[in-house]
Parts: C-alpha cells; sequence; structure tokens
C-alpha cells in the first residue's frame, strides 16, 4: 500500500503525518524545537539546524508509529513558517541564526526597500508593501549590520526548504512560501529580475521556483540515513504553512475561508487572480493551487499570546497539566469560561510581537485596557481569547471591503481545537464557524499536495473533495454577538489612541 508523508516546519516544532490513499491520517508525530531566542526586544532567531534535528525526530517517529517502512512513502511534501531568512556559505553551512517571521528588527531596510523600489512599482510586482516580517528586509539588515555575514552567503532559504535542502542535497523552493520574500514576481509566479538588479541579488543565490504540487527532487542518500525514507523517493514543492494549511483545510475554492490559531493567527481566503489591497493590510500570495492566488490577514500575536501567558503565569497549571498527562491550555480555556464575555470591560491588544493586519506597525505594543480591581486571572485569559478574535475580525472586515466572499468560516490550528475559542470567534465574527474532519493543518496539507503530485488526485482540489468534510458546526449566539459588536468598536478605536505613545515608548527603549 501506498502512503504520503508532509512535513511541517512550525515555530515551537516540527510535525510529520502521514497519510493513505484516501487522505485518512495513518500517523503523526512532532518533536519540539529549542526556544525562541530574542537576543533583544521584537528580535526573533532560530537556529535552522535545530530544526533539521526535529525533522529527523518527526519523520523517523511517525514511520515508526504507522508500522510503515520507508519504501512505502510514495512522495513527501515540505510545509514550514514563512519569511525566515535561512543564510547559507560556500560549503552549504549556516552562517547565522535564521531571522524568522515574527522579527520586527528591519524596518529601516524595510523603508529602504521601498524607496529604492517605489511603492507602486513593488506593489505591482509583489503584491505586497515592504514589512518587517518579510524575508527580504531580514536579508538586508544582515547586509547593513554584519557585512561579514552578508558577504559569505552564497545562498538565501526559507525554512521549510532548508529541510528539503537536507533532505535532497538540492536547492528548490515553491511559489507560495516564495512569495513572502518580496523578491516574487506573484502574478507572474517568478523571481522578479527587476528586484533582484535593484538590490544586487543574483539568481544563483535563490532556489529554484516550483509549483506547490510538482516534484522537484528526490530523497538522497544522506536523507534516507536519517530519516528513515528511502532513496529516490519524490518531493513535491510544498507550501509556505499558510497556503499548506489552506490545502489542508480545504481552501480551494471561492467562499470558503479559514481562521487559524497557531502562534500567530491566520484568516485565509482563495482567489481565483490577484487580489490587492489597496493599504497593504492584508497579504496577497500565490497559492499552493497552480496558477491561483490567496488573501491572508495575520495576527502576529495569537496563540502566541496565550503561550506567553503560560509560560510566565501559570507554572502551576503547567507542571499540573504535564503530570496527569493534560493539556495546560485546556485548564487555561476552561478557567476561562468562568469570565463573562466581555470580560467586564476588559480589552486585551494581542501586539505582543508588533502587528501586521490590518496596522503594519513593528512598534505595536501588547494592552490590557480596562483592567479594574475586581477582574481576575480568568478574566485576564478570556480577554487574551477575545482580544485574538477581535483582531482577526479586522482581517475579514478588509476581505469585505475586496469585495473577497467568505460564506463559510473553518476553524483551524490550536485555538481552533478549543470549543471555547470557537464560540468566540464565532459570536464575535457574527457568523457560523465550523470544523472538519482534517485536523492536522499545513502538515497534513503538505502529504495532500504530495500525493496530488504523484498521481494520487489529479487535482489539488480533488483531493480535499475526497478527503475533507464538514464535523461540527458553532453558530453564533445573538446576545453574545451584540455584546462583542461594541467592545469591537472600543477595541479599533483602541490603537489610534495609542498609537504614538507607542512610538514613545520605543524611542525612550532605544536610549536605554
Amino acid at each position: 500500500m501506498a502512503y504520503w508523508l508532509g512535513l511541517d516546519v512550525g515555530t515551537t516544532g516540527s510535525r510529520a503525518v502521514i497519510i493513505d490513499q484516501s487522505g485518512a491520517v495513518t500517523a503523526a508525530a512532532s518533536a519540539d524545537h529549542a526556544a525562541m531566542a530574542q537576543p533583544e526586544p521584537t528580535w526573533a532567531e532560530q537556529d535552522p539546524r535545530d530544526w533539521w534535528r526535529a525533522a529527523q525526530e518527526a519523520i523517523g517517529s511517525a514511520l515508526r508509529l504507522g508500522g510503515i517502512a520507508g519504501k512505502e512513502i510514495a512522495g513527501v511534501g515540505l510545509s514550514g513558517q514563512m519569511h525566515g531568512a535561512v543564510l547559507l556559505d560556500s560549503r552549504h553551512e549556516v552562517i547565522r541564526p535564521a531571522i524568522i517571521w515574527c522579527d520586527q528588527r528591519s524596518q529601516a531596510q524595510a523603508d529602504w526597500f521601498t524607496e529604492r523600489i517605489g511603492a507602486a512599482c513593488l506593489k505591482e510586482i509583489t503584491c505586497n508593501p515592504a514589512l518587517t516580517g518579510f524575508t527580504a528586509p531580514k536579508l538586508l539588515w544582515v547586509r547593513d549590520r554584519e557585512p561579514e555575514n552578508y558577504g559569505c552567503m552564497r545562498m538565501l532559504l526559507l525554512p521549510k526548504d532548508y529541510i528539503r535542502f537536507r533532505l535532497t542535497g538540492a536547492f528548490f523552493t515553491e511559489v507560495s512560501d516564495a512569495s513572502g520574500t518580496l523578491l516574487l514576481d506573484v502574478p507572474r509566479r517568478r523571481w522578479s529580475p527587476h528586484i533582484l538588479d535593484a538590490l544586487d541579488l543574483n539568481s544563483e543565490q535563490l532556489p529554484v521556483v516550483a509549483e506547490s504540487h510538482e516534484p522537484t527532487t528526490r530523497i538522497s542518500a544522506e536523507g534516507a540515513a536519517a530519516t528513515g525514507l528511502t532513496i529516490g523517493t519524490p518531493v513535491v514543492g510544498g507550501g509556505g504553512d499558510q497556503a499548506a494549511g489552506g490545502v489542508g483545510n480545504g481552501i480551494v475554492e471561492p467562499g470558503i475561508v479559514s481562521s487559524t490559531i497557531g502562534s500567530s493567527g491566520v484568516v485565509f481566503a482563495y482567489t481565483d487572480a490577484p487580489h490587492l489591497d489597496q493599504g497593504g493590510r492584508v497579504h496577497t500570495f500565490c497559492h499552493a493551487v497552480k496558477d491561483r492566488w490567496h488573501v491572508m490577514g495575520v495576527t502576529q500575536g495569537a496563540g502566541l499570546s496565550l503561550r506567553w501567558f503560560r509560560d510566565n503565569f501559570a507554572a502551576a497549571e503547567l507542571a499540573h497539566a504535564r503530570a496527569a498527562g493534560k493539556d495546560p491550555y485546556d485548564l487555561l480555556t476552561a478557567e476561562a469560561a468562568s469570565a463573562p464575555a466581555g470580560c467586564e470591560g476588559l480589552i486585551y491588544l494581542p501586539y505582543l510581537m508588533g502587528e501586521r493586519t490590518p496596522h503594519l506597525d513593528p512598534l505595536a505594543r501588547g494592552v490590557f485596557f480596562g483592567l479594574t480591581a475586581r477582574h481576575t486571572r480568568s478574566h485576564i485569559v478570556r480577554a487574551i481569547l477575545e482580544g485574538v478574535a477581535f483582531s482577526l475580525r479586522d482581517s475579514l472586515e478588509i476581505f469585505g471591503e475586496m469585495g473577497v466572499a467568505s460564506e463559510q468560516i473553518r476553524a483551524s490550528g490550536g485555538g481552533g481545537r478549543s470549543p471555547l475559542w470557537r464560540q468566540i470567534q464565532a459570536d464575535v465574527f457574527g457568523r457560523e464557524m465550523v470544523t472538519i474532519n482534517a485536523t492536522e493543518g499545513s502538515a497534513y496539507g503538505a502529504a495532500l499536495l504530495a500525493a496530488t503530485g504523484t498521481g494520487c488526485f489529479a487535482s489539488v482540489q480533488e483531493a480535499c473533495r475526497s478527503a475533507i468534510r464538514i464535523t461540527d458546526r458553532c453558530v453564533p449566539d445573538p446576545a453574545r454577538a451584540r455584546l462583542y459588536e461594541d467592545y469591537y468598536g472600543v477595541y479599533r478605536n483602541l490603537y489610534a489612541q495609542l498609537r504614538e505613545s507607542f512610538r514613545a515608548v520605543a524611542s525612550i527603549g532605544a536610549k536605554e
């Protein structure tokens, strides 16, 4: 029997999922990454070699748990956190830790990039403004601040494509992940000669670009020895975590939208053509479906906000959960359920790592507003859940302005597994939320892409129609929806009132 493997290189860990020819999950395993390093406030780095260690563990464990031999894997698909800058030298060794997606240090470089290319030209080519979260400003920061490291660079890779290199010895990427570099001509789905020339880069410093379902290369002898896979197994392009997650959630046709809460939060919709928000508040990227695109809004600190609370203020719950074999997040959300909707006026802004949608502001900071002596820990935890939902609604509002349909919203990610967080989203959005039988997100989407690219399915759409079905529906409560409508208005006004204060705090901090 044939199987397909999808690997997702996330922020906190790597996940391997194995599916059969019906699209059913046969086995899955994860391996944690080392903690994200933050040498300075708003900086974020990880060691790519640690991703490779975790990838080996996850793949090997999934094969063992499924009782599947490497030779039974007919294809491999890769997914991963987007925007990270992995720099390799002439020996193909990692030069420095990867600057990852949520890092905010490169505002000066993003501004220079915009001036160099021209805002209108940049939007025409990349369909996006230059933001600190994207790859090119990170690379320019290395150029400006670490010229010796920059001078040693012979190859720039994205996180999942570093794992592809370790598995196959080849340098490839695909259109969805490459869209987040600001180096890709997104409408034409190829590297932009104009941008490469403007940045003094050459195509030999970048991997070959493929479509997401296309086989790119094959497992090498070294990759096989490290993982238990078989030499010669095809590896397809795969997708950036959001595009692959879109496939894993069945967001491959118009009108279906996903709301995914992982470390970041993403609202994602399929489009037949590149749709642009003139304000650049949401991103337009190539989809993992050939000749299709997607739009997405991003909350930088979605699940990250709840993890921040867990790691800093819930040591007892974390220890209890580990001892009892429970999920500490289940304990926290149970506590949040005891607080009333609206948290009696406590509102949370989830800007722990700056913000992308809708503010494009690396200087934004997290805020608890309306705190009183009456509020308890349960209010604070629930306010985090509600604040993230308010932030995700910002993206839905922009989609509506753009004419992008959102007839059905599918909940996914860690937040999507929480009944309370799903209900809060339904109430805040004022729309039905559905869940599906596929819960593995990006890794699952990568496996479906591998199955499509090696002939199991005729198209990505066919794969999703065959494998994915709705399992539950969560409808908004009218009374809570009205309450959240009022609080959402307050939430939206807070950023404008605090924007200059965020800048003042950043300026003071820069002097320390």
